[in-house]
């Protein structure tokens, strides 16, 4: 488990009203894509959170904010700079006595504790199939899927996932396709979808998938981040309230 960087100076990152992001020595930094899936992921009842590929600690600090006081929460990366970062945001929130983060791939991750179980797993996974190298090899394994395939990701999150628990994910609309049906072929269900498009009428461009293993009514809606004037849409706006400093 990491425990270093106790004390966060104010450097190049993302301030949210409870807490702050460090991200510079990240290789993927504060997006939409954990904005989404932080403000959305249902924790409302969980127990006990996973977040796999944390990077920066955002959606774990995200939904720290949003669960229950008593939720304990459990975040893995690859990347040992990314991994003490984490450590440092954790620790400088209001709510690190509550969460850890550990510096292991998931599989090593599964084998020092084979028994934990997790009501909540969610993962902001990488996406893009292996191509040129990438000069950065942080940024690689952070994007491609050569360090966490997406069959990979559901299998490890089936040994880890409570009977009811969900498992949560935000990718690209179309990898999102793809995600689902594979996990279909590893018996997960789908519970929930969520279309995203930057204004109404545009092309989606992310989908906010929810899998359950347990059978059940898939619930599929749409939204927008923006209106067609450019402002943020209702829906976005109810992901960010509590967080972004003017909403």
């Amino acid at each position: 488990m990491i425990t270093d960087e106790k004390q966060l100076p104010r450097r190049r990152g993302f301030a949210c009203k409870q807490f702050f992001v460090a991200h510079d020595r990240c290789a993927m930094k504060v997006g939409t894509d954990g904005v989404l899936l932080g403000g959305w992921a249902p924790c409302e009842s969980a127990r006990h959170i996973l977040d796999i590929g944390t990077g920066s600690g955002l959606v774990a600090l995200m939904l720290a904010q949003r669960s229950p006081p008593d939720t304990l929460i459990d975040a893995v990366d690859i990347d040992a700079d990314a991994a003490a970062q984490a450590a440092g945001n954790f620790l400088a929130s209001p709510w690190g006595e509550r969460m850890r983060v550990f510096h292991l791939d998931i599989g090593e991750f599964i084998r020092t504790d084979p028994e934990a179980r997790y009501d909540l797993i969610v993962s902001n996974p990488p996406y893009f199939a292996p191509a040129v190298a990438c000069r950065d090899s942080a940024r690689e394994t952070a994007r491609y899927t050569t360090s966490l395939e997406h069959p990979q990701l559901l299998r490890y999150a089936a040994q880890l996932i409570t009977p009811d628990g969900l498992l949560c994910v935000v990718l690209p609309y179309t990898t999102g396709q793809d995600f689902i049906a594979a996990a279909g072929e590893q018996n997960w269900f789908l519970h929930t979808q969520i279309a995203v498009s930057d204004k109404p009428d545009t092309p989606f461009h992310r989908v906010l998938i929810a899998l359950s293993r347990r059978p059940g009514c898939a619930r599929h809606r749409t939204m927008s981040i923006k209106t067609e004037e450019g402002s943020y849409s209702s829906d976005f706006k109810s992901f960010i309230t509590g967080f972004y400093l003017k909403y």
